[in-house]
């Protein structure tokens, strides 16, 4: 016996005779059920990671890295902190901003929403409002121009549009001979945007001007924070930590994670449980595999028992069914990746083309943030998936392997 013999009889032990054709049926079953199993994995992973693509880039187009606030609700010489972060290597642009809560009027209508000052140029280079701009611009926001950009929904329930003057009523009031008044002041709409639907963006957020900000609030030079945007937005908590040790105590450190890390932590464990839930479609072919080898076993006892006088050990007979079966969870493997690939990159034109021919919309921005099925593939989740489904196919032979390597030469040719 020469050392790859074991490889060429499990080989061909894969081809089917005459009188095996049931068997080898089973394992091409088996084959595509490995492959489907792949395929529903690859497509589904990368299809979450879609949706992990879009919600954040909704989030951080909108909502800022990394905010330095103070306790006292204002932050004085505010351009000696704007060189304290820009100092960190690990900070690449630093805004301003002033905001409070208002309620805006017009045709009849009332509506709450976070109020923001800003600087348009400074803006620019923390978060992607400028590029949701539907109407307008964001360099409308002149300091003394009282313009203001509103959410596209916002502008909807406010019925207002471009052009149109709206009322901010603030929380602070004005002593008069009459009492005490709430402070207003009206506003040009010179811009909407729409950042997306999912996270209230487009119905409560407004911005204007920083000067305009400052005088409305009677903030005088000051600003309510500092917006900071950074390299690495998983780093988020380590650079948090780093600041506050070279702030003052009454500075106030937050970042995305405060707001949003446990709604990505939980669609990180969705993604995590997803994959070993579905999982289980490999495992249900893996224990098909298991009993196409047992019957190859039984079928070829003569055959292992003719090996066995000729002097093959157990560890080749062994070997030769583990080859068997490495071949068909292999070749599941490779067909489920190919078949998977394909599917992952094309199912946001296959759910769209059978949205056009049926007339129906299975996704609705309301509901899942976005109107479309997403995709992103990675090549850690086909690895991944890949090793998993190999794996489980390697193990699936283990059993019958061994079963086979103790097969007695006398018993098995007793009634041949």
């Amino acid at each position: 016996m020469f050392r790859p013999a074991a490889f060429y009889i499990g080989l061909r032990y894969t081809r089917a005779k005459r009188r095996t054709h049931f068997i080898s049926f089973i394992s091409l079953m088996s084959i595509f059920g490995i492959a489907l199993g792949v395929v529903v994995l690859i497509t589904v992973l990368s299809v979450m990671n879609g949706f992990d693509r879009e919600i954040k880039k909704r989030v951080f187009s909108m909502w800022p890295p990394m905010t330095v606030t103070s306790v006292a609700g204002y932050v004085e010489n505010w351009q000696e902190l704007e060189k304290i972060l820009l100092d960190n290597p690990q900070v690449t642009a630093v805004a301003p901003y002033v905001n409070a809560e208002v309620l805006i009027t017009h045709a009849n209508s009332v509506q709450p929403a976070m109020l923001t000052g800003v600087q348009p140029d400074a803006e620019k280079k923390i978060s992607g409002l400028s590029d949701k701009m539907v109407e307008g611009a964001l360099t409308d926001l002149v300091p003394k121009g009282f313009g203001i950009v509103l959410g596209e929904e916002l502008a909807n329930r406010l019925d207002a549009i471009v052009g149109d003057k709206v009322t901010l009523i603030t929380p602070q009031v004005s002593l008069s001979p009459a009492g005490v008044l709430p402070r207003y002041k009206r506003f040009t709409v010179v811009g909407i945007f729409r950042a997306g639907s999912g996270f209230g963006f487009d119905v409560g957020m407004a911005f204007i001007s920083l000067g305009d900000a400052q005088v409305l609030f009677q903030m005088g030079s000051n600003v309510s924070g500092l917006h900071a945007n950074i390299k690495d937005l998983y780093a988020a908590p380590k650079i948090s930590e780093d600041l506050s040790k070279q702030l003052t105590q009454t500075a106030r450190i937050q970042n995305w994670t405060d707001q949003f890390g446990p709604f990505f932590h939980a669609v990180k464990l969705e993604k995590t449980m997803m994959f070993f839930i579905l999982l289980l479609i490999i495992a249900v072919a893996v224990f098909n595999l298991v009993c196409t080898l047992v019957m190859v076993v039984n079928e070829k006892e003569s055959d292992i028992a003719i090996l066995r006088t000729f002097g093959a050990t157990p560890r080749m007979i062994m070997m030769i069914f583990v080859v068997q079966g490495a071949v068909i969870g292999i070749v599941g493997t490779v067909l489920g990746i190919i078949g998977g690939i394909a599917l992952a990159s094309n199912v946001t034109a296959i759910v769209n083309w059978i949205q056009q021919i049926f007339g129906v919309q299975l996704l609705s921005s309301s509901a899942y943030y976005v109107n479309y099925l997403p995709s992103e593939l990675q090549l850690q989740d086909i690895v991944k998936i890949s090793l998993a489904a190999l794996i489980l196919s390697l193990l699936a032979t283990l059993y019958p392997a061994w079963r086979a390597s103790r097969t007695e030469p006398v018993e098995a040719l007793r009634y041949e």
